[in-house]
């Protein structure tokens, strides 16, 4: 593994009332995207605001892109992009206004980069915030976290309120600023937002981190359902065999139709099918809203 772009160790922050976060590890290295995913209350939002300094932890530490959370904040706030879940700026500027506001508290942000972004998502930046909606106040928020070209980019639930085109257009913005060389931190509630761009997905449930995977191993744990359908009459012959076969449950039948559940490998099943009449076959990729609901209760998916 190479340079971390975010590392915690035991973090944790107690709530008087309520639930914070407890003994986090967490090593996102530079270059990736990562999604950290759970529903609202989870700990997602109180973990981005101790990386950024906004708070400070009970117990165990971070660091960002290589520097003490706490102790180097400012210097890490330069280097990082943020949009916060609950973005929200003086109601009266236009979008001109807190471009230009924010531009200037980094004084290196790059003219051109900010125009492209402007482009990209069709911002309205002659209009006050509050007359905007919550899709449009959204992208000037992306603008604003992607305008000054940095290194990190930490983004809490983005896409809220973009249209699907919109919602497209950042999938596209994430996989070119990656190319790049960035890093992106995308915490999110949506499995469906974070599939489409990470390359690997942290789950935290009541505060502590449950399983950091692959897309594509969480997708491995999941049910995969299959339709078959068999020669005609051959439907009693084709049931037995299927229900015998290893990796096969939950078995249905509509005459020479059949529709049944795979976990794991697909090998010992075509091994298995091979032998049968076979017409037609069609297999649907597991539902990651499963394995993510599975892992939140604790239970294997």
């Amino acid at each position: 593994m190479g340079a971390l772009a975010i590392r915690t160790q035991g973090l944790t922050l107690a709530y008087r009332h309520g639930r914070g976060i407890n003994d986090v590890d967490l090593e996102v290295p530079a270059g990736e995207v990562f999604g950290f995913l759970g529903p609202n209350g989870a700990g997602k939002t109180t973990t981005i605001r101790v990386l950024l300094d906004l708070m400070r932890p009970t117990a165990g530490s971070a660091s960002v892109l290589g520097l003490d959370s706490h102790g180097e904040s400012l210097k890490i706030r330069e280097r990082t992009g943020y949009l916060p879940g609950d973005f929200s700026l003086p109601p009266s500027l236009t979008g001109a206004q807190v471009l230009d506001w924010l531009s200037s508290l980094r004084p290196n942000t790059p003219p051109d980069r900010r125009e492209e972004l402007v482009q990209r998502f069709a911002v309205q930046l002659d209009r006050p915030m509050k007359q905007l909606s919550k899709g449009n106040r959204q992208k000037i928020g992306l603008v604003q976290a992607f305008q000054h070209s940095p290194e990190l980019v930490i983004l809490d639930e983005p896409t809220s309120g973009l249209d699907p085109l919109m919602q497209d257009e950042f999938h596209r913005l994430v996989r070119d600023y990656v190319a790049e060389g960035g890093t992106v931190f995308l915490s999110s509630h949506s499995l469906d937002e974070v599939q489409h761009t990470a390359d690997r997905v942290g789950i935290v449930r009541d505060g502590r981190l449950v399983t950091v995977e692959t897309v594509d191993d969480l997708r491995g744990r999941g049910v995969r359902r299959v339709t078959l359908t068999v020669a005609a009459g051959s439907g009693d012959l084709v049931e037995g065999q299927l229900r015998v076969l290893d990796g096969i449950s939950d078995v249905t039948r509509r005459g020479d139709v059949f529709e049944f559940a795979v976990v794991g490998s697909y090998s010992s099943v075509l091994a298995g099918l091979g032998q049968l009449p076979v017409i037609d076959m069609l297999s649907r990729a597991a539902d990651l809203d499963e394995v993510f609901l599975s892992l939140y209760r604790g239970t294997d998916a």
